[in-house]
């Protein structure tokens, strides 16, 4: 008789479980469950339950590592500061991801090639039980004090989830350092972002309730986490894009001081804070859209969050002015955020968080213009160079060769990412330059992912799935190959090192020396990593002499 593989998956899968049932032993809840090899998957009442402030939580154990998920950390009313969650009788079952905050979820559909690769999840979104997070930890009640990572997703301050995007899974991270991972949702766009602080003064605070929801994470981080095996002594907070101006955002929010000892920013920094003026300016403007006077601010708390967002935009269009491409983001409000980066004593408020900062090589390069040329010759590259670049265009070339020897196609001369980069060394330059202050980590992340005919490159997101070793859960984004599967096995270890001991060097990579506005050290990841230093200077210099755009 022939097999079907399907048939056969299903008899060997039958056939543990039978070897499984006569195996002595059981999970046990207060420790490490070795379960590898034997039940890939325990959920049952006894197992992973442990405590919170609010009450009792219970999990379960994936291949050994135990995953609670909507785990409550704050409620709140609409534009108002987060409160401790209620407390719950009983013990809850924290198995399923949590509701998240509404977006616009048309607005985040991209092209086909994209959403194959970045496989969303848009996740079931509710207003007031998005302030939720989930925790992946080696075991829970061992005694052992692990470090604690903490995800903040990308999205800008406007969509995104802790569940969007496969690669955000703490499972494999925490699995690979033994490590406690956690991610959060939190309010963003017009719930976490809208000032209303020249309408009435009990909304003094609205404009930065979003980061608010950080803090107050962070917080339930330092009193609960010991109970899933993870140190409040030892937090790591980590974030990509969105994720990383919100790690930025920490930096400069003495409430959230103490509550995190190290940072990491992936294609993500921070060019300044939105100011408070330009934020009123808005906060009166959604006003005028809905026909509301000041008297009648409240009932913005009724208005459905469709109109609300839809007024909300409208309301940036026309009052916005000053505020970037980015749209809702946190504020320069004097109070939960006091200062600029670079003004006098802003950079010493996190002057002792060692850092990681880094990009990708290409980022949204290759889908912009000129997306038709992925695979041209260098001659056709060179000429559509030549329209931003004029007489400068050979010296740009040059210096791209200069700094990516190693480059793939001739395409990646117009695709290398020229925004990201100039935002975030600017951004590290001013970190590293406070006397005394602790060292930072530079990097450019340029893997190329095979498949898709080249076009994802080294593109937004892509270095994700690496850093949390999840290459299998998104080979749609990066094939799948085993130089994928190398590169994220030695990623993931940096990262889990980095937040053991604030310095990510492994003996899997090249030294990794801090960054300096001098020696400019930049690590370069891919098949082959390499320390360089200063290496895309001239290019940069010579892409600034000509302008290129910014998101802020």
């Amino acid at each position: 008789m022939i097999l079907t593989k399907q048939t056969q998956l299903f008899l060997t899968a039958i056939l543990l479980l039978g070897l499984n049932a006569c195996q002595s032993g059981s999970a046990n809840s207060t420790a490490a469950v070795e379960v590898r090899g034997s039940h890939p998957m325990v959920a049952n009442a006894e197992t992973a339950q442990t405590s919170t402030e609010a009450g009792d939580v219970i999990g379960y154990v994936h291949e050994g590592v135990f995953n609670y998920k909507g785990i409550p950390y704050a409620k709140a009313e609409r534009f108002m500061p987060p409160q401790k969650p209620d407390k719950w009788e009983g013990v809850r079952s924290c198995r399923s991801y949590g509701p998240v905050c509404p977006i616009n979820v048309e607005s985040m559909i991209l092209f086909d090639e994209m959403e194959f690769a970045q496989q969303h999840n848009f996740w079931y979104m509710k207003e007031d039980a998005c302030q939720n997070l989930n925790v992946w930890s080696p075991a829970i009640n061992d005694g052992k004090k692990r470090p604690v990572m903490v995800w903040l997703h990308g999205g800008g301050y406007t969509a995104g989830s802790s569940c969007e995007l496969p690669s955000y899974d703490g499972e494999n991270l925490s699995r690979t350092g033994d490590v406690v991972v956690v991610s959060i949702n939190h309010r963003l766009n017009v719930l976490g972002f809208l000032d209303l602080s020249a309408v009435d003064e009990k909304y003094a605070q609205s404009a930065n309730v979003g980061m608010m929801d950080v803090v107050a994470a962070l917080d339930w981080v330092h009193n609960n986490i010991a109970n899933f095996g993870g140190d409040p002594g030892n937090v790591t907070i980590f974030g990509q894009s969105g994720g990383g101006g919100k790690v930025a955002t920490m930096l400069y929010t003495p409430s959230a001081q103490g509550l995190f000892h190290k940072a990491i920013m992936q294609s993500g920094a921070l060019g300044k804070f939105s100011s408070k003026e330009a934020t009123q300016r808005v906060g009166l403007a959604i006003l005028d859209e809905l026909g509301l006077k000041k008297s009648e601010v409240d009932k913005l708390k009724d208005v459905p969050y469709d109109e609300l967002l839809a007024a909300g935009n409208r309301a940036f269009a026309k009052a916005g002015q000053g505020l970037g491409r980015l749209g809702w983001a946190p504020s320069c409000d004097g109070e939960f955020i006091p200062l600029q980066p670079g003004a006098p004593g802003a950079e010493d408020l996190a002057k002792d968080i060692p850092l990681i900062a880094g990009s990708n090589q290409v980022e949204f390069g290759s889908f912009g213009g000129g997306a038709d040329l992925l695979h041209a010759g260098e001659a056709a590259i060179v000429n559509f160079l030549h329209e931003r670049y004029g007489d400068k265009t050979e010296a740009y070339v040059a210096a791209y060769k200069e700094a990516y020897p190693n480059t793939k196609m001739p395409s990646d001369m117009k695709d290398v990412d020229l925004m990201f980069r100039p935002m975030l060394l600017d951004f590290i330059k001013l970190k590293s330059s406070v006397p005394g202050g602790a060292p930072v980590y530079n990097y450019v992340f340029e893997w190329n992912a095979p498949h898709l005919d080249g076009m994802l490159k080294s593109s937004h997101c892509m270095e994700i799935a690496f850093v949390f070793n999840n290459i299998a859960r998104t080979e749609e984004y990066n094939s799948g190959s085993p130089e994928a599967y190398a590169l994220a096995d030695k990623l993931s270890k940096t990262w889990a090192t980095f937040a053991w001991t604030g310095n990510p060097n492994t003996d899997a990579l090249p030294e990794w020396e801090p960054f300096t506005p001098d020696g400019g050290a930049t690590m370069l990841f891919d098949n082959q990593s390499s320390l360089v230093h200063k290496h895309d200077q001239k290019l940069l210099e010579i892409a600034a002499s000509v302008g290129q755009p910014s998101m802020f």
